[in-house]
């Protein structure tokens, strides 16, 4: 089994870390490469939908990136603990109409020793919003260091 660093017990330092990769790994929109960041027994709840191992994490991100156009997301850390993190995120996207959204949620996370991720539970809500009410104009991929978190935005 492959090491995902960083490894838990989190520290502060270290659940920061762990956060903006997972930020990282979503905003590069490449499911197969996302779904390396879990053990492949993962266990999901999104929303209303229970997916389970990585393929089945794949799937769900290659449906969920062909509806959710233009994502761009930001995660913060809210907790930590031992082998666990909670975040809080938003994320902006459109349909194929046009429509804009900007959705909000909260995750926890529980990781095995090797840093993979067994179980991830998201809440979210979306808020259609209007284009000129966008906030995340990074160019598609990383979130740039100097672009403002959800703290700084007042979100």
């Amino acid at each position: 089994m492959s090491q995902r660093p960083p490894l838990p017990p989190f520290t502060e330092t270290t659940a920061r870390q762990k956060v903006r990769l997972a930020e990282d790994g979503w905003n590069s929109r490449d499911p197969a490469r996302v779904a390396l960041a879990y053990t492949p027994d993962t266990r999901w709840r999104n929303r209303a939908e229970f997916v389970t191992g990585r393929g089945e994490v794949e799937a769900f991100l290659q449906r969920k990136w062909v509806r959710e156009l233009d994502y761009r997301l930001i995660k913060e850390l809210w907790a930590f603990d031992g082998h666990r993190i909670a975040v809080r995120f938003a994320y902006e996207w459109h349909d194929d109409t046009g429509q804009w959204y900007r959705s909000y949620g909260n995750e926890n996370w529980s990781f095995d020793d090797n840093g993979l991720m067994t179980d991830r539970h998201a809440s979210i809500n979306d808020l259609p919003i209007a284009q000129a009410d966008r906030k995340f104009h990074w160019p598609a991929g990383r979130r740039p260091d100097d672009h403002p978190g959800l703290t700084a935005l007042g979100y």
